[in-house]
């Protein structure tokens, strides 16, 4: 369920990313859980250990649904993002482009601060009516990574839920394998969200999720070494 992956709680904001492994079982703050407001739904697991010598982050969902974020100090330029993952289990039956079927064992965002004024009127008066019955922030343009293996790498989709979601297909390898992602935030928002602004907005959080909610299926990735990069 995308709708709800815009909304979390306010929390300390960084200036820099920080690790989301350490050396206890949970991430570090500022990275936090975000799940579904006013829900009583399973949540994804997140929980940071050991594999092949390594401290990674695991995150696994049993129909579920849930996030991590990490909120970017004001004025944070987009620069790169990098991380390796491996998915272990991926979801049986997503399909992107469907309600129905838009579930990720793994998706790493960008959230941006788009002007509201720039965002088209529909949409925008929607923006204000949620956020006006919401004590958490709704950002305006969230660019994710997402694992998939029934579309193609590079296809980007938007989120059947709300446009201010959007979505580009990350290089799917077979489970088990470790993958090396590195990505261009600039140039990747203009692809997705180009119509809207030409200008790339400052970083308002990087969020890492999962969900199987909709397929009430179960998956299983890892994640280690996100960061920002030049």
């Amino acid at each position: 369920m995308a709708l709800p992956l815009l909304l979390w709680a306010g929390a300390c904001a960084a200036a820099e990313l920080a690790p989301v492994t350490g050396e206890v079982a949970q991430p570090p703050p500022p990275w936090h859980f975000a799940g579904l407001p006013f829900r009583d739904k399973t949540k994804t697991h997140f929980e940071v250990v050991e594999l092949d010598g390594v401290r990674v982050l695991r995150i696994e969902s049993d129909r579920g649904f849930g996030n991590l974020v990490h909120p970017m100090a004001a004025g944070t330029s987009a620069t790169g993002l990098a991380w390796r993952a491996r998915v272990d289990q991926p979801i049986v039956g997503a399909n992107l482009r469907e309600r129905g079927g838009e579930d990720v064992a793994l998706r790493v965002c960008a959230s941006f601060a788009l002007p509201m004024a720039r965002i088209p009127f529909f949409e925008r008066q929607f923006l204000r009516l949620a956020q006006a019955h919401s004590d958490e922030h709704l950002p305006t343009a969230l660019l994710c990574y997402v694992t998939d293996a029934a579309l193609p790498a590079g296809s980007l989709v938007v989120s059947p839920y709300t446009r201010r979601m959007r979505s580009i297909v990350v290089a799917h390898a077979p489970p088990g394998r470790w993958i090396e992602e590195k990505h261009t935030l600039g140039a990747d928002f203009l692809r997705a969200f180009g119509e809207e602004s030409m200008d790339v907005p400052p970083l308002v959080a990087i969020v890492v999720g999962a969900d199987a909610d909709n397929t009430q299926s179960h998956s299983v990735a890892y994640l280690d070494a996100l960061r920002l990069v030049p």
